[in-house]
């Protein structure tokens, strides 16, 4: 089988040499994140980062994918000529690890995760499709008010002042300049969704250790952890993400031309940041009630 983990960091390397980030999108679609168009299940992790690039490289406006038997399903019909974009999942293999020397013999059976992959083609692919599919389904939500209550709800300690946005480790706190000097609420909460992120890798919540990195490296791949994850959430909330560390891409490009499967670890870091974050504020609301 292909190597797809050779091929998806190809697609990442190319998108960011041409300054395009693909946990970025560039334009403006009746939705935000790449979600299946019969299940409307939004795609997640390293799924997004694919799907953003064959929207930026084909130029399609809409945000819907499905499978060739999922069109075939709903009747609709592929346009002649057209081709897929390949996104993977992994399936989860059972194996059976037996205990040496027990006197009673006990068999472990583990899920062992199996990277699959298969084709989806975007809704604009489509030459025919049911009415029902026919619009995508807008959000209910004002997008700024969405992002503060992500903030809000995290519970994270926040402080406003001075000119720089961080997030201090050592003390568990985010600081971030006064809202009035940021140019749009837009860049605000991006920014803030940014720290967040990195809040989220604090020992006392999702603990994340870099593993594949050491050193200055390490700063690198948190940066990368924290730009995909605010991207994700910013898509959520219908908000534009920025690139917030330009200066880290040479780092990127360097770390994933040497490890074909850091994007994928990074992207995985990236959804669970994201996860926590839309966890505290499902929690929030459902204690509110």
């Amino acid at each position: 089988m292909k190597d797809i983990y050779t091929s998806v960091t190809i697609c990442i390397i190319a998108a960011l040499e041409q300054g395009v980030p693909p946990w970025i999108r560039p334009w403006q679609t009746g939705s935000d994140t790449p979600g299946n168009l019969v299940t409307n299940k939004p795609y997640r992790g390293i799924n997004v980062l694919m799907l953003n690039v064959a929207m930026m490289t084909n130029r399609f406006t809409d945000c819907r994918w499905l499978t060739f038997r999922q069109a075939t399903e709903i009747g609709a019909r592929i346009r002649k000529g057209e081709h897929g974009t390949q996104i993977v999942f992994y399936q989860l293999r059972n194996k059976k690890d037996g205990v040496i020397g027990a006197a009673d013999a006990v068999t472990v059976v583990r899920g062992i995760p199996i990277m699959k992959c298969f084709t989806v083609f975007n809704a604009g692919q489509l030459e025919s499709v049911p009415e029902r599919f026919a619009q995508c389904i807008g959000r209910t939500w004002l997008p700024i008010d969405c992002a503060e209550q992500l903030l809000s709800c995290s519970g994270a300690a926040i402080s406003h002042g001075g000119r720089r946005a961080y997030y201090m480790p050592v003390d568990d706190t985010i600081q971030l300049p006064p809202v009035a000097s940021f140019s749009r609420p837009d860049d605000y909460y991006a920014t803030a969704l940014h720290e967040l992120c990195h809040w989220t890798g604090h020992q006392s919540r999702l603990n994340r250790v870099q593993g594949r990195v050491n050193g200055k490296a390490a700063y690198a791949f948190e940066e990368l952890v924290a730009e995909i994850g605010a991207a994700f959430l910013c898509a959520h909330c219908g908000l534009p993400a920025r690139l917030e560390h330009a200066s880290y891409v040479s780092s990127w490009l360097d770390a994933l031309k040497s490890d074909k499967r850091l994007i994928f670890v990074a992207a995985s870091a990236a959804q669970k940041a994201a996860d926590y974050v839309l966890e505290q504020a499902t929690r929030a609301n459902v204690d509110s009630n």
